[in-house]
């Protein structure tokens, strides 16, 4: 299939920005740039409330951003969710508005975690991180009046790394609970960048390869580390993991690796539905009101999590 339209409008556009190309930008220029591009985004379905707080997890403290939705019970499903960014890149303000349509569509309270980034926060920083906001949402959730019965993960990109790594984790510790993960275009195997779809997409697509190596030299400098589960999921255990469903897009690097860890789950043992996203590109799923697909993969995401719920 040929690109989708809106995600060649996407690509123009950010031709026509003339912005540098990522490896040439430092951290903080590469954040301040992100922001932008993000804060353009506007979609508001309706929810009831919005709250920023600090928790005081086991890793420190951590900001939070927790959104109910309409008519929530007193114990609602709780979707713990973990923003993209190469775990350079990207904040609780980017992902609100893809943070705002899966609490509207999945009737279940978000809890968006600003985890710390690299590379003032290497590996394993994140994903320490996000195991202690999780267990946080867990063992507080009749404060914050969730179901901890009911608990899922989310992360796109990195955040969908960080989300996988939080599901082996867990299953590890022998809690919290994880009932259903979805996974969109995570990053799943930093050791290896030399699948066919790195080389087919890792130019021209957004997202690139000097861009993934960008990013994995700032979150793991040390090249040994990066073969460990937390850091390359797909090298973990994956039998006994929580139902996954995971989505690739079709002009995207890390789309093979996606389709390997799916693949990998179900040969595991474990469930997981893989969803091929024709004609689209890495960063579709934070384009909420404006690609057509990022609705679609909120709805099904939401219609996934209601059945393992």
């Amino acid at each position: 299939m040929t690109l989708h339209p809106q995600a060649q409008l996407l690509i123009d556009l950010s031709a026509q920005a003339g912005l540098p190309p990522l490896p040439e930008l430092t951290p903080a220029q590469a954040r301040e740039i992100y922001d932008m591009r993000t804060a353009a985004l506007d979609a508001n379905p309706p929810i009831e409330s919005v709250e920023d707080r600090t928790i005081a997890a086991s890793t420190g403290e951590l900001p939070v951003r927790i959104y109910r939705p309409v008519d929530a019970s007193e114990a609602a499903p709780a979707i713990v969710f973990f923003h993209g960014g190469g775990w350079v890149i990207g904040t609780i303000d980017t992902h609100d508005v893809v943070c705002r349509a899966l609490c509207a569509a999945a009737s279940a309270v978000v809890v968006s975690v600003g985890y710390r980034l690299a590379p003032e926060h290497r590996f394993p920083a994140a994903s320490d991180d996000c195991v202690a906001a999780t267990e946080w949402v867990a063992a507080n959730a009749s404060t914050i009046g969730v179901d901890a019965a009911r608990l899922a993960v989310c992360g796109d990109s990195a955040g969908g790394h960080l989300a996988a790594v939080v599901c082996q984790q867990a299953r590890d510790a022998g809690g919290p609970a994880i009932a259903a993960q979805a996974l969109v275009y995570p990053v799943t195997d930093i050791a290896s960048l030399d699948r066919p779809s790195m080389t087919e997409n890792g130019d021209g697509y957004l997202l690139t390869a000097d861009a993934m190596r960008w990013f994995i030299g700032h979150y793991t400098p040390d090249e040994a580390v990066r073969t460990d589960p937390r850091c390359s999921p797909l090298r973990g255990e994956l039998a006994d993991l929580p139902p996954a469903i995971v989505f690739t897009a079709e002009y995207d690097p890390l789309r093979d690796e996606g389709v390997e860890y799916a693949d990998a789950m179900v040969a595991a043992g474990s469930h997981a539905e893989h969803v091929r996203v024709a004609g689209q590109v890495h960063t579709y799923f934070t384009q909420v009101g404006f690609q057509d697909a990022a609705a679609q993969t909120v709805d099904q995401i939401a219609t996934f999590f209601h059945t393992h719920w």
